[in-house]
């Protein structure tokens, strides 16, 4: 068994085992096929064999591993009945030197292996070490795991199958990166989830980064599509990651920002902020700041050296960050290859306004398909029906190939190795689902009912989880819990990621993930949200990441949490100027309210929150809606019989007519707001009132009463101290009432009357 895991991890990563030793084996990376990803696949093959051996759960069973990258001299050794691929030469010494000089499931690795492999994986420096037959001692390294959490390098590392065909894409791809010198080049890579998106495209820029690009990468996350800013700042910090790890030691283009744009990047990346001057700046002026930041960064980035921006699964990006995204592929930087991939139904609207090259993915030929199937079942299984069945199911789509081939070595219909599998059942029995989902969810039906549980955790949590989280919400002994994650883990439903990270799980491909999430009933879905807000609410890191929180409490279907946390989302999104996401989640908060028995209490809040989400409906121009809030909470305010809230709502409707309905009803309510503001003894919506109703006048063309009213307002204002709710400060309106009155003077001919009042609001602004 042990060496049989061995040679497992050893394919899996495209090495091949070129000698078996009674008690080990030696393997190459990189021949007879070059490869210049030769030594982090070397690398992550020796993680991987390690961890398989662990898990057999022999402690007797102890692995050691030595890993060299140099030239060798390789041949083939023929017999009558079989053909082993030999390698000899000094770097095979140093590589056998290195493993007798390892410890107990520890991996040592040269300096020449190291430097080829480092950003990948992380290593720990031993020293200089005397190796037998060496005249000086040598610079060892250990292996102290990998770096890379990328969900396409967990999907690659686990997949069973080599890349094949792509030729016509590639050609594309190059032909766009050829363009680059004369100006930036923005491809958008479409296709359906399976097609092999994520494969091409990291295929793609492995071999830019061998040509000297710099790759700055992230991805869209489903569960964080309603987060503000969410994807943005997932690239953010992969561009200060760059930075960190840039061998020329590149200055940190923050420092090259002005005070306001570092204020910007700090707001996304959720750094607190206490400088008042990003407080102060309107609202579409920190949007603006946010995006001109972000894309002056990745400037910098590509003036110091090429770069390529991949972004993945636009079909799950988060409306804030879209609009950046937008922008950046939209910047003339010659040095810059940005790089998206994402389904049929999520293509950005803005993809034709920056010019982008749209390269759709096609299903693989059949020889493609046949080629793939050949690779992962192999040449011993000659059964072209078997293949021909796999290749019209799955209609040559990757993902649904490889997923049906495990399913048949799942179920026992194959026996073997990858690579090496034997028919053991009749063609007829098969039974192969006509769906991918069909695939996955007839591998998930034959786990036990504790597994199913754990990949239920893991799917409410997302794409990717912690393992600690995932054992505070299941609540399993330890060892149970282990044996869970062990048995996921091997039939490769949901994978342990070796990182810096605390002990990380990731679904293998998100369809799997997405099968087990909608396959769980109703209230089984429902206890395992709110078992996973229970334990974010007791860490305090989770505390202020509200977009979560509210996200879990709602398919928890606890109604005064999503409330909460969806009005504090809300708020967050505000601050960033994230108008649309903080309509959606006032509307959260608002529809999660209303499902709360009804009492006094919830009409206030009720009230108050339509109050509080008027500015995100008026920054994003949804005037109708706006008017609709005030509606709602006249009604309410009504009921309750709350005086100060009806004046509230009906200053709120009144400022939408001015905007939205006919200057006759605009003024007719107006006036009613004004009279009612005033008995109802709150100066600050009185205030608001009577500008609203100058305005009115204004638009219905009655100048001398628009003046008159403006008059008044200001007068009021003149010294008050009087804060509207929500924070609208005096001179904010006083401002107003001056410029408005000021026009009015102007529209008239009393211009001198126009120019004083101009000074005075050039004054207070």
């Amino acid at each position: 068994p042990a060496l049989a895991a061995m040679r497992a991890a050893v394919r899996q990563f495209g090495g091949i085992v070129s000698k078996e030793l009674g008690d080990g084996l030696a393997a190459v990376f990189g021949a007879p096929i070059a490869d210049d990803n030769h030594a982090p696949l070397a690398c992550h093959a020796a993680i991987e064999l390690v961890r398989r051996v662990s898990s057999l759960g022999d402690p007797g069973l102890q692995v050691r591993v030595g890993l060299h990258s140099g030239h060798v001299v390789a041949y083939m050794v023929a017999s009558e009945f079989s053909k082993v691929y030999e390698i000899g030469g000094a770097a095979q010494h140093l590589a056998a030197r290195l493993e007798a000089a390892a410890e107990a499931n520890q991996i040592f690795v040269s300096e020449a292996c190291q430097k080829l492999a480092d950003g990948h994986v992380r290593f720990e420096f031993l020293g200089r070490k005397a190796l037998r037959g060496f005249g000086e001692p040598l610079p060892v390294y250990r292996i102290m795991g990998a770096s890379d959490l990328s969900s396409w390098r967990v999907r690659r590392a686990r997949s069973v199958s080599r890349f094949v065909d792509r030729t016509t894409e590639r050609a594309l791809l190059w032909r766009a990166v050829e363009r680059i010198s004369a100006s930036r080049q923005t491809v958008l890579l479409i296709g359906d989830a399976g097609i092999g998106k994520s494969r091409l495209a990291h295929e793609f820029v492995q071999d830019l980064r061998t040509g000297g690009w710099r790759l700055l990468d992230t991805e869209c996350s489903p569960s964080l599509q309603g987060a503000s800013f969410s994807t943005l700042k997932r690239l953010l910090l992969s561009l200060l990651e760059a930075v960190a790890k840039d061998p020329d030691r590149m200055e940190d283009p923050r420092e090259r920002l002005s005070a306001i744009h570092r204020l910007a990047i700090d707001s996304v990346l959720d750094v607190p902020i206490s400088d008042s001057r990003w407080s102060e700046l309107e609202p579409y002026a920190r949007g603006r700041a946010i995006s001109e930041a972000s894309c002056a960064f990745v400037e910098s980035m590509a003036r110091h050296r090429r770069t390529v921006l991949l972004i993945e699964d636009l079909h799950w990006v988060d409306r804030a960050s879209d609009a950046v995204i937008a922008a950046i592929a939209s910047l003339q930087a010659p040095n810059l290859f940005v790089f998206l991939t994402t389904r049929p139904n999520g293509m950005p609207e803005w993809i034709a306004r920056c010019h982008a090259e749209v390269i759709a993915m096609r299903p693989l030929d059949d020889d493609s398909g046949r080629a793939m199937l050949a690779d992962m079942l192999g040449a011993s299984l000659a059964d072209a029906d078997l293949k021909n069945r796999i290749i019209s199911h799955t209609a040559n789509v990757p993902l649904f190939i490889e997923e049906v081939c495990r399913g048949l070595k799942d179920d026992g219909t194959l026996r073997g190795q990858w690579g090496d599998l034997a028919l053991v059942r009749p063609i007829e029995e098969l039974g192969i689902p006509s769906s991918i989902q069909g695939v996955i969810a007839a591998r998930l039906d034959r786990v036990s009912r504790q597994q199913r549980m754990v990949l239920q955790v893991a799917a409410a949590l997302g794409p990717r989880s912690s393992e600690a989280v995932v054992r505070r919400v299941a609540e399993l002994p330890e060892d149970t819990l282990q044996d869970c994650l062990g048995s996921l883990d091997r039939a490769e439903l949901l994978v342990r990621i070796d990182s810096d990270l605390e002990s990380s799980l990731e679904f293998r491909h998100e369809m799997v993930r997405q099968v087990t999430y909608e396959s769980m009933i109703e209230k089984v879905r429902e206890s395992v949200h709110a078992r996973v807000l229970s334990a974010f609410e007791s860490d305090e890191t989770w505390r202020d990441d509200p977009d979560t929180l509210c996200y879990h409490a709602l398919r928890a279907k606890d109604w005064p949490k999503a409330f909460n946390y969806g009005r504090s989302a809300a708020q967050k999104c505000l601050v960033r100027s994230a108008y649309a996401d903080a309509v959606d989640y006032f509307r959260t908060a608002m529809s999660s309210l209303d499902k709360t028995p009804p009492t006094d209490l919830r009409e206030t809040n009720a009230i108050d929150l339509r109050m509080e989400a008027r500015m995100a409906f008026i920054w994003s121009g949804r005037v109708a809606e706006w008017i609709d809030l005030g509606k709602e909470a006249d009604q309410r305010a009504s009921k309750i019989d709350d005086v100060g809230r009806k004046v509230a709502a009906m200053t709120v409707m009144a400022g939408g007519q001015n905007f939205y309905g006919t200057p006759t009803e605009a003024v007719l309510l107006g006036e009613e707001v004004v009279g009612l503001a005033e008995k109802s003894g709150n100066p600050g919506w009185r205030n608001l009132a009577l500008y609203n109703l100058g305005q009115a006048y204004f638009l219905a063309g009655r100048y001398r009463e628009a003046e008159q009213t403006f008059a008044r307002g200001r007068a009021h204002l003149m010294g008050s101290e009087a804060i509207a709710p929500f924070g609208t400060p005096p001179k904010y309106t006083l401002l107003l009432c001056c410029m408005m009155k000021s026009f009015t003077h102007t529209v008239m001919g009393e211009l001198d009357a126009a120019e004083q009042l101009q000074r005075e609001a050039a004054a207070i602004a």
